[in-house]
């Protein structure tokens, strides 16, 4: 199973402000199970949902 990414954010948000959480909560109350992880490699937080083998070949 893998992750498809809904949306970046950058890391250097002002503080106390949590873009990332905030969509990813508004995505899962639309329904999504939509979760924050931080991609170090490019220092951004990744709002992503799951999608399953079979959504990833036939994208």
């Amino acid at each position: 199973m893998g992750a498809k990414v809904l949306e970046r954010f950058p890391a250097g948000a002002p503080r106390g402000s949590w873009p990332a959480e905030e969509y990813a909560a508004a995505r899962r109350a639309e329904g999504e199970p939509a979760r924050v992880v931080m991609d170090l490699k490019s220092d951004a937080f990744l709002v992503v949902v799951p999608v399953h083998d079979e959504e990833q070949h036939a994208a």
